[in-house]
């Protein structure tokens, strides 16, 4: 799941369990970046809901250029934010967006349309 342009992929659609991305497909739980995405799989870093998204997660974002990164905390609110993972965004100057992922997803889609934006979303919970 990655795409060829600098531009960071639009959420096409949205619903339970699904997210649909122009140029990536559909998953689950996706984590986007300018010039492509690919499934958000928790395992690879040891995301869990508590303490939520780790520094781990966040730093592909940063590597593909992401200027700005928006963090999904689930359907319901679920998902944490770990600390760690706030501190490191400040340290290197990251505008940072952190809501439920429908209000997460129209953010993102409308920093992508002026900016290299990175997203991280939980479809579940």
């Amino acid at each position: 799941m990655t795409g060829a342009e600098t531009t960071s992929p639009r959420v096409l659609s949205l619903s339970w369990g699904r997210m649909e991305v122009a140029g990536v497909g559909t998953a689950k739980d996706v984590k986007l970046f300018p010039g492509g995405g690919r499934s958000w799989d928790w395992n690879e870093t040891g995301t869990a809901h508590d303490p939520g998204i780790l520094p781990a997660d966040v730093e592909e974002l940063l590597d593909r250029g992401a200027e700005a990164v928006v963090l999904s905390r689930g359907m319901h609110g679920r998902l944490g934010v770990d600390p760690r993972t706030r501190d490191l965004l400040d340290a290197r100057s990251v505008e940072v967006h952190t809501a439920e992922t429908e209000e997460a997803v129209r953010i993102y889609n409308g920093l992508a349309r002026n900016r290299p934006v990175g997203g991280l979303f939980h479809s579940t919970c």
